[in-house]
C-alpha cells in the first residue's frame, strides 16, 4: 500500500472535480479531466476530449514530477496546477484543505479512490495492522473527502448539484477469500457512502459508489501475462479462462470505467444517490 497518494482537480468552466488516487494510479488516467485510476491514460484522455473539449485540468500528483509536467503540457486548456497530498498523513490533508480554501476553489464533483489493502487470506490480523489499515484506507481518505465537501456549494433549486463518486471493488458486495481485509474496509466505505447520501441529500450533494471487478489496466494485464507464462499458455487463453465465470465473458476496460464515472458526475445521476453500482460484467451474484 502506498504511503503517499495523489489528488487531482479538473476544471470545466465553473466545474472543478477533485481526484484522489493511490498506488499505481498515475498509470491509468493521468490525462483525463475527471478522475485518476490505475490503467490507460489514453482511454480517459479520449473520453475527456469527446465530452469536455477545451476543459482546463488541474492535476495533483505524488511522485513523478517530470511525468506530471509532460502530461500537463499535453492537456488542452489553461490553468494546470499540481500539488502533493498524502492521504495517510493528517498534516498533509490539512494543508490540502487550506490550499483549496486559499485558491477559493468551488467543487462540483469529487471522485475518490481510497488506498487499497494488499490481498490477504488472513481475516484476523493483529490490532496494530487493523489500526494502520483503517487510518490509511478509511480515516485519512475520509478526511480528504470532508475537505472537498467543505468546498462544495450546490444550489439544487437552480439546477446546480454536486456529485461524489467513491471507487471501490466488488468485495463491497460479496466476500472474496483473497481480500480478507478489503472485504471489511470496502463495506465500511459502503456504509459511509450511504450515510453521507442521507446526510447531504437535502443540500443537493449526491454520493454513489462504483465497485470495479477485473479491469484491464496495465498492471492487471501484467498479472494475467505472468499467470499465463507460469502454465505455458497464451495471454488470450488465460484471459478466456479467467473470464469464463463472467456473464459478459470479459474484463472491463479503463475507457468503460471512464464513461461510467463521467455518467455519475453528470445530470444522468440527478435522481440517484446512495447506490453501490457493480462494474463487473455481471460477475457479482448477490441481489
Amino acid at each position: 500500500m502506498s504511503q503517499q497518494n495523489a489528488f487531482a482537480l479538473a476544471h470545466r468552466a465553473h466545474r472543478v472535480t477533485p481526484i484522489p488516487s493511490d498506488r499505481g494510479m498515475d498509470e491509468w488516467s493521468a490525462k483525463h479531466g475527471w478522475f485518476s485510476l490505475p490503467g490507460q491514460p489514453e482511454a480517459l484522455e479520449r473520453q475527456s476530449a469527446i465530452s469536455s473539449p477545451g476543459a482546463a485540468i488541474r492535476w495533483f500528483w505524488p511522485r513523478n514530477e517530470a511525468k506530471l509536467k509532460t502530461l500537463s503540457d499535453e492537456l488542452t486548456g489553461d490553468g494546470h496546477v499540481w500539488l502533493q497530498l498524502d492521504m495517510t498523513n493528517d498534516q498533509s490533508i490539512r494543508q490540502f484543505g487550506e490550499e483549496l480554501a486559499a485558491r477559493r476553489i468551488t467543487l462540483d464533483g469529487v471522485v475518490l479512490m481510497p488506498p487499497q489493502a494488499h490481498s490477504t487470506n488472513d481475516p484476523m490480523p493483529g490490532a496494530d495492522a487493523w489500526r494502520a489499515l483503517f487510518q490509511n484506507c478509511f480515516i485519512g481518505p475520509l478526511e480528504v473527502l470532508k475537505a472537498a465537501i467543505d468546498r462544495m456549494n450546490p444550489d439544487p433549486v437552480n439546477g446546480r448539484r454536486a456529485k461524489i463518486v467513491i471507487i471501490s471493488g466488488i468485495s463491497s458486495a460479496q466476500v472474496l477469500g483473497r481480500y480478507a481485509t478489503s472485504n471489511v474496509l470496502r463495506c465500511a466505505w459502503i456504509g459511509e457512502a450511504k450515510t453521507l447520501a442521507f446526510a447531504l441529500g437535502a443540500r443537493g450533494i449526491h454520493v454513489n459508489t462504483l465497485s470495479l471487478g477485473g479491469t484491464l489496466s496495465p498492471w492487471y494485464r501484467e498479472g494475467i501475462e505472468k499467470r499465463a507464462d507460469a502454465v505455458g499458455i497464451t495471454f488470450e487463453q488465460r484471459l478466456a479462462e479467467e473470464t469464463a465465470n463472467v456473464p459478459l465473458g470479459k474484463y472491463g476496460e479503463p475507457a468503460e470505467v471512464a464513461v461510467a464515472v463521467e455518467g455519475l458526475l453528470s445530470r444522468f445521476s440527478d435522481h440517484m444517490t446512495g447506490l453501490n453500482i457493480m462494474h463487473d460484467g455481471g460477475f457479482t451474484r448477490s441481489y
